[in-house]
């Protein structure tokens, strides 16, 4: 018996020393992997940056733990750290060319938009580009049309099929548990409570939408056609028919592509561009590499800030919080002053891609804008979206720009509140009684929906918000409230549009607003510098294991759910969400 309790005290000894020491190695070799992302990278000669279009494109793209530790990538597919790459492998003479591997690609057309004009201007330098993919979705095939030759695998094929949209109606599945939608708003294109209340769209909603996805589907097709010089109404012609079921070699002859290969055979086209023998490997460098490759900093300082996600008043917390980027009203007011403070700034752009929310955040956020201008020029980019609350935030800036197929605008506010008392009463079998010493004591009570009177002073609530934001409009964009009014009422429009009715200045992308912030700062010599940092590994690995967590879980829950998490999360979300809303559709279902 001595014995046995000696062998298995040392087992135990044993592992105990094997874990620690796994430990201490596991920690080593996260700091070296730390150490070898932070280093200058050199790039060889005759090399060629990869961009793998796979996956969710979002604003910034932050250190993920599980990608380092799997496939030992930092960062994922970001605008910044995308558009940084482009501009680099432009001016970087070792690197010859782009290499475009699409995949099942998830962006805003916005964001295409932008990352298709920068690499049109890629090309400006002579260098070239090459795309080829296993399938196209319609996004990615628009991105990649850009490029000098574009091929697809003999057995794959192209998604061509226009914009569609499909918006969700929840009413009769809450009815169906006895919860039911009071809603107040202002503005008869405020069509985001539709989801809530009605079972199909309003006509002054399917007039909107219908205007906004035509006019961003006809900036696609221009940039189609002109690429592949193929006329607009074949390009519609080929949508109408789903192209993508009639095969690749009919794809080929329609001149959607420029050849058939498989994915070896493409290296030898690459090989042949870059003047090397078909044995050679070839020299890559992919974008978040690129991340780490110099570039010229001199000049003064023009801050880029990344502000994107729903506007709200605080984050949102739990396992489920969701992996989506938040505009968080006291914290981004933080970064904002802090940016005002700092001597070194001399101008600040706000990339701006947010579909709105909070109407109370969107106005705290509007007042920081303010101080800041008051110090330094303010200029705005719109990304994907900037509507509601996203341009409430925006209108004061000194200058604003717009994509194209932004879309903006939709001026109105409203409320949702549950009403929960047939779930209450009647399913649960729950019985209220009251005392009160005024009228209104038991205000938003479970047990009763709103009366009458109480609607009317939510409503009058909702108007005086939606003449504060009109206000904010008119003073920032130098119209009368009358002016206003006529493009408000809720009404969502593209960029394009938004240009003609003066809710924007110019149309262009981020590199646009970078060098107006600089003439409006007065500088010759500048760089950019973005905002906030991302954080590094190590914060994570300390700090961030449970958002780590709660990210996984809800990657898991967007690949199990697919087209319902939208709907799903917002479900979940009905009880958390600020009642008071500045923010367009929810839920716009764009196919």
């Amino acid at each position: 018996m001595k014995d046995f309790f000696k062998y298995v005290l040392a087992t135990v000894v044993g592992l105990l020393v094997f874990g620690l020491l796994m430990a201490i190695m596991g920690v080593m070799s996260l700091v070296g992997m730390v150490a070898s992302g932070s280093a200058t990278q050199n790039v060889s000669d005759n090399t060629v940056l990869v961009m793998n279009l796979s996956g969710q494109v979002e604003e910034q793209a932050g250190e993920n733990i599980m990608g380092l530790l799997t496939s030992g990538e930092l960062s994922g597919l970001g605008m910044q750290e995308t558009l940084s790459a482009i501009e680099k492998a432009k001016e970087n003479e070792k690197i010859k060319g782009i290499y475009i591997e699409a995949g099942p690609l998830m962006a805003d057309y916005a964001q295409l938009q932008e990352l298709r004009g920068a690499l049109a201007d890629f090309k400006k330098s002579g260098k070239w580009i090459v795309a080829y993919g296993d399938v196209y979705s319609q996004g990615a095939y628009y991105l990649s049309s850009v490029a000098d030759k574009v091929y697809l695998n003999s057995s794959g094929e192209i998604d061509w099929h226009g914009i569609a949209s499909e918006p969700m109606f929840v009413k009769d599945l809450l009815q169906k548990v006895g919860i039911k939608m009071q809603v107040v708003k202002v503005g008869k294109y405020k069509s985001a409570t539709e989801m809530y209340t009605e079972d199909r769209m309003s006509e002054a909603n399917r007039e909107q939408v219908n205007a906004f996805i035509t006019g961003i589907w006809n900036n696609i097709v221009k940039a189609v056609a002109d690429s592949r010089k193929i006329n607009a109404d074949t390009l519609n012609a080929y949508a109408d028919r789903l192209v993508m079921f009639e095969g690749a070699e009919a794809v080929e002859k329609m001149k959607l592509v420029d050849g058939l290969r498989y994915h070896d055979q493409v290296k030898a086209e690459v090989k042949k561009l870059l003047g090397i023998d078909e044995d050679k490997k070839i020299n890559q460098v992919g974008i978040a590499a690129m991340k780490n490759v110099k570039q010229k900093k001199d000049g003064e300082q023009v801050a880029v800030y990344y502000a994107y996600g729903d506007i709200v008043d605080s984050p949102a917390t739990g396992l489920l919080a969701g992996g989506s980027h938040q505009i968080v009203a006291n914290e981004v007011n933080k970064d904002l002053q802090q940016l005002a403070d700092d001597e070194d700034v001399k101008a600040v752009v706000i990339r701006v891609n947010s579909p709105g929310g909070s109407a109370f955040a969107s106005e705290q956020l509007w007042h920081q804008i303010e101080l800041l201008k008051a110090k330094k020029p303010v200029v705005v980019s719109m990304g994907g979206y900037a509507a509601s609350g996203g341009y409430y935030m925006s209108c004061g800036a000194n200058y604003i720009f717009a994509e194209p197929t932004t879309l903006t605008g939709s001026i109105g506010i409203f409320g949702v509140i549950p009403d929960r008392s047939e779930l209450m009463t009647k399913k649960l079998g729950l019985k209220f009684d009251e005392v009160k010493t005024n009228r209104n004591a038991n205000f938003g009570a479970s047990s009763r929906p709103f009366n009458a009177e109480e609607l009317s002073l939510l409503q009058g609530y909702i108007e005086r918000g939606y003449s504060l934001f009109r206000k904010r409009v008119a003073d920032g964009r130098k119209m009368s409230v009358e002016q206003v009014e006529e493009i408000a009422q809720g009404h969502v429009f593209t960029g394009e549009d938004a240009l003609k009715i003066k809710l924007v200045d110019e149309l262009g992308g981020l590199d646009k607003a970078v060098a107006k912030a600089a003439k409006l700062a007065k500088l010759d010599e500048y760089h950019t510098v973005p905002y906030p940092a991302a954080p590094d590994l190590m914060e994570q690995i300390l700090n961030q294991s449970k958002a780590s967590n709660g990210n996984h879980l809800d990657e898991q829950l967007r690949l199990a759910l697919g087209e319902y998490y939208k709907p799903f999360m917002l479900l979940r979300e009905a009880n958390s969400i600020s009642p008071v809303q500045a923010r367009m559709p929810y839920y716009l279902n764009l196919r």
